[in-house]
């Protein structure tokens, strides 16, 4: 055989190789490196976990994109009881005194996010502090008949989860219909007909993108992260809430619904552009949006929701895409599209540009993590 055709045959047989790696669901061990290699860059970065954050201004670290960083922590606790964990999330609740940006008086879902964590850690440990006011800021909620707060698909997991915990916590169905309540006026009445799209299967992010408003090719505007926070909020309020719960069903239909819409949008690279139905319009790879399905697809394979013998490839695959694509041999994660709300914002995006805040994306890195780990028998 010639030397070249030597030079092809090797090409290919590696090119195979690989596609067989790509393929294959990694052991437990290396999932749980990656985690592990990704959160020890954070934790070095950040060694006091009360530091306000400052980029444009100066915020407190209790606010959205760091309670979403200590949701993947807890996941990941949950995988590998580290005291250095426990004790780093704990810091973080003390420093704050458990409280909420802007107090109890809040209706904001992304200042009741850190309560997700402050939960966790009282059912470790239940002091009272630990929930005294993510429990009281609800609980005024509640008392009013205000139900139209979630103007944003954020929202659903910054606090539905929030409510479903205290829910199940305090053996409450008055939170169960609040949140229900909470969630149906975004899918059918925000925006005017609300923010689901039933044809699509897919959430417009707020108001500004319900039609006529168009992407750049003609098709709705379908965020990424956006739908990929919703995805999260359906799995994690069906993972609290009692199967008999009136809206469960809805829930379910509603996630696996938005689950198989993502299918045909998948990037052959196998991840999700920033614009869902418009790969033109700043196309390219982004791990926070896709980081989020992975973790939807998974959970609802570890739960019985999805099919597995249809899902377990599409989950591999995009993992450790991932994995190899994004995660820098310093744990530092790339391809996450800074803060905002649509396509444009957060740019540019890729693997060495470090977006705004760092702490959210490695939350959902860490929340797809621990549901790929739990498939491996």
């Amino acid at each position: 055989m010639k030397p070249n055709k030597i030079f092809i045959v090797a090409i290919v047989l590696f090119a195979q190789l690989m596609q067989v790696s790509a393929q294959s669901l990694p052991s437990k061990k290396k999932v749980l490196s990656a985690m592990t290699l990704a959160n020890r860059y954070f934790m070095q970065k950040w060694p006091d976990p009360g530091k306000s954050i400052i980029t444009n201004r100066e915020r407190p670290s209790n606010i959205w994109t760091r309670a979403v960083y200590y949701e993947g922590l807890m996941a990941l606790y949950t995988l590998d009881k580290q005291k250095a964990y426990y004790d780093y999330a704990v810091d973080w609740g003390t420093k704050h005194k458990w409280g909420l940006r802007d107090g109890i008086q809040t209706r904001n879902a992304d200042n009741q996010c850190c309560g997700q964590t402050y939960i966790d850690l009282y059912l470790i440990d239940k002091k009272e502090e630990r929930i005294r006011d993510i429990k009281a800021s609800i609980d005024l909620m509640i008392k009013t008949d205000k139900v139209d707060d979630w103007n944003w698909i954020d929202a659903l997991q910054m606090a539905m989860p929030v409510f479903v915990k205290l829910g199940v916590l305090y053996n409450d169905t008055a939170y169960f219909h609040r949140m229900y309540e909470m969630y149906a006026f975004s899918k059918y009445k925000h925006g005017g007909n609300g923010l689901y799209n039933p044809v699509d299967k897919l959430w417009w992010r707020d108001k500004d993108f319900v039609p006529p408003y168009k992407e750049p090719n003609g098709e709705d505007c379908y965020w990424s992260r956006g739908n990929g926070w919703v995805v999260a909020a359906l799995a994690k309020t069906m993972e609290a809430l009692p199967r008999t719960d009136v809206h469960y069903t809805e829930y379910q239909k509603d996630f696996k619904d938005m689950i198989e819409a993502l299918l045909p949008v998948q990037r052959k690279d196998n991840f999700w552009n920033v614009s869902l139905h418009d790969s033109s319009h700043f196309g390219g790879k982004e791990l926070s949006g896709t980081a989020l399905f992975v973790y939807g697809m998974a959970w609802g394979v570890n739960h019985g929701v999805l099919d597995k013998k249809k899902y377990l490839p599409i989950i591999t695959r995009t993992w450790n895409s991932m994995v190899k694509d994004c995660l820098h041999t310093t744990g530092q994660l790339g391809y996450v599209q800074g803060t905002g709300k649509e396509p444009k914002d957060g740019q540019p995006v890729g693997y060495d540009n470090i977006p705004d805040f760092e702490d959210y994306g490695l939350g959902c890195f860490l929340l797809a993590g621990s549901e790929v780990y739990r498939l491996k028998k």
